[in-house]
């Protein structure tokens, strides 16, 4: 038998042979990831409970201090609370329940990391209606019972604006905050996305 034949070259059998892709370890780190991903968006739907808790605040809070609160301020702290209270509803609506990759390899964990990301990413643009949306309105409408009853007492704006550049800097701070979470996420897709094409 010849050695000089293609097939009898030890060293290109070795290098012509089939590789793993996969190693136990990549798998272990995606599940991990996973796990991270998957208490993250846990943590941020408990998080939405936050929405209904702080109109409801706002809500028992006009009614104590301004009992002849005018009508139409009684129904916009009514509908604030309402809309956040329906908010937890549609936030949190097929968020509990997911795919845990358990053993399965690179490809099917991948796929869970990038739903849960996207899953988080869902559930970032539906807070902005559905949880800082109501409690906007609800703050709003606290700062209208202000100025109606600072118009007859005569002072409460000036001793109220501290309390409005407090509001300002929330709403900018939010904003600042869901910008930063979006980036993050994207960043996060664009590492599932490298890890994957690693792996092929």
């Amino acid at each position: 038998m010849r050695d000089d034949l293609p097939g009898n070259d030890p060293k290109a059998v070795w290098l012509n042979q089939p590789t793993e892709t996969t190693s136990p370890m990549t798998v272990t780190l995606i599940q991990q990831r996973f796990r991270d991903l998957h208490a993250r968006t846990r943590r941020k739907l408990l998080g939405t409970l936050a929405g209904p808790a702080a109109a409801g605040l706002i809500y028992a809070f006009a009614v104590r201090e301004f009992a002849a609160l005018h009508q139409v301020l009684q129904l916009l702290f009514a509908f604030a609370f309402g809309w956040s209270l329906a908010g937890l509803y549609f936030l949190n609506r097929g968020m509990w329940s997911s795919f845990t990759p358990g053993d399965a390899g690179v490809g099917a964990g991948l796929q869970s990391c990038r739903r849960e990301v996207e899953r988080r990413r869902d559930l970032v643009g539906r807070v902005l209606l559905w949880s800082f949306g109501p409690v906007l309105l609800a703050i709003g409408t606290l700062i209208l019972a202000l100025a109606m009853v600072g118009a007859r007492d005569q002072g409460i704006f000036p001793n109220g604006l501290p309390f409005l550049v407090l509001v300002v800097a929330w709403i900018v701070g939010y904003f600042i905050v869901r910008l930063r979470e979006k980036r993050e996420l994207q960043r996060e897709m664009d590492e599932l996305n490298d890890i994957e094409k690693a792996n092929r």
